[in-house]
């Protein structure tokens, strides 16, 4: 592999602010202020290069200024490390509605699992923000023009969700491929330890790094309630595939981990009389197991025509949770059986076996969730990642 290529190291798949968690609720406008933002990459490389995005937004977004550098404590830049960036050798840039916006290369090395301090200055109105939602790392919003300075003053605001940022790409210093997790909040992080980077794809990250080899590279596509055939909290899953996966610098591998929001919620919404509340933020028409592993086969043909591999997780346990249903859960196993046995994907995570409590296999071990029978805690997103097969990236 030519070194000279870029691989994507880190990603937040986009999403409109009116499709997340609701996190931008009450937040200042973003005008005249600083984004102060830290990613901890996957692997490293000698050069980096950031892609924002408006391709939510409503009108023109104006980048003043951005720099980027080694994150130090607090929302601080290490010295030495800070570096302007540019687009088309400018150090302002317009984005325009709808589209992305890639940086030029930046001479900044970065080791595996660095942290990089992102900070964009917006001088005008931005009505409406592109985002990820929620963010997992905590991020300032500064007053005024502050790329340039050290600490985040104690007039910064949090920043509640990962604004205009959705990848970063290396120049590496070694071969090495990326593994892009197409999922819902099960690779999110959903329930996991804020600034602890404990999502099971950066715990995957780690475990490769340590494990030798290829250089490991590990970008979570994961949104928050995401759906494979609806949209309702960020795009379905099979319209955003090109965007989200298939465009990746350096692809090598897709893990399919989506499904389980299709199947649970839809079967949830025809046992609700109220029609409002949670189920609500859904809509779409009735979901079954045929239609998801239609789905799944969609998403396997684009793949391997572009020569990439396809991985799938099974649909983990929910007895107990909100949304589970006596039919959602025979769907749930149709699907998973469909998965395990069909030999359609290139290899199968069996995430349910790893979760799921054997005196009641619909249920997740009490140790390896949230609190909501739904997510995982720390524990358990460290065993999903532990039960990975790290020769299916080799």
């Amino acid at each position: 592999m030519n070194t000279d290529n870029w691989v994507q190291t880190w990603g937040a798949a986009p999403q409109a602010p009116d499709a997340g968690l609701g996190s931008l609720d009450g937040c200042p406008p973003f005008a005249d202020v600083t984004l102060r933002q830290v990613v901890r990459v996957s692997g490293g490389g000698r050069q980096v290069r950031l892609r924002l995005t408006n391709e939510y937004g409503t009108g023109p977004l104006t980048i003043g200024a951005a720099r980027v550098g080694l994150a130090a404590a607090d929302g601080g830049v290490r010295p030495g490390s800070d570096r302007t960036v540019t687009f088309a050798g400018r150090s302002s840039v317009t984005v325009p509605a709808g589209a992305p916006m890639l940086s030029d290369p930046i001479d900044l090395p970065l080791a595996a699992l660095d942290l990089l301090s992102i900070s964009l200055y917006l001088p005008e109105l931005v009505e409406s923000v592109t985002c990820h939602d929620p963010s997992l790392d905590t991020g300032w919003l500064i007053p005024g023009n502050a790329v340039a300075d050290g600490m985040p003053p104690a007039t910064a605001a949090p920043l509640p969700v990962r604004a205009l940022i959705s990848a970063v790409a290396v120049r590496p210093t070694a071969p090495g491929r990326a593994v892009v997790v197409l999922s819902d909040s099960l690779a999110d992080g959903f329930g996991s330890t804020p600034d602890t980077h404990r999502s099971w794809p950066e715990l995957l990250a780690e475990r490769l790094i340590r494990h030798g080899g290829p250089a490991a590279y590990v970008v979570n596509q994961g949104i928050s309630g995401n759906r494979l055939l609806n949209d309702g909290l960020g795009t379905a899953g099979l319209a955003r595939f090109d965007r989200d996966v298939l465009a990746t610098p350096g692809l090598g591998h897709v893990v399919v981990s989506l499904g389980h929001n299709d199947i649970s919620i839809s079967f949830a919404a025809r046992d609700d009389e109220s029609g409002d509340g949670f189920l609500a933020m859904f809509p779409g028409s009735p979901v079954t197991p045929a239609d998801v592993i239609a789905g799944y086969l969609q998403l396997i043909a684009r793949a391997h025509d572009r020569g990439v591999r396809v991985h799938a997780t099974t649909l983990t346990p929910d007895d107990g949770a909100e949304i589970h249903t006596p039919d959602g859960e025979k769907a749930r196993q149709e699907v998973n059986e469909w998965i395990r046995t069909s030999g359609a994907f290139d290899s199968v995570l069996d995430f349910d076996a790893v979760w799921r409590d054997p005196a009641r296999p619909s249920r997740i071990r009490d140790h390896l969730h949230a609190g909501d029978l739904l997510h995982g805690n720390d524990a358990g997103y460290q065993a999903l990642a532990n039960a990975v097969d790290l020769s299916l990236f080799a």
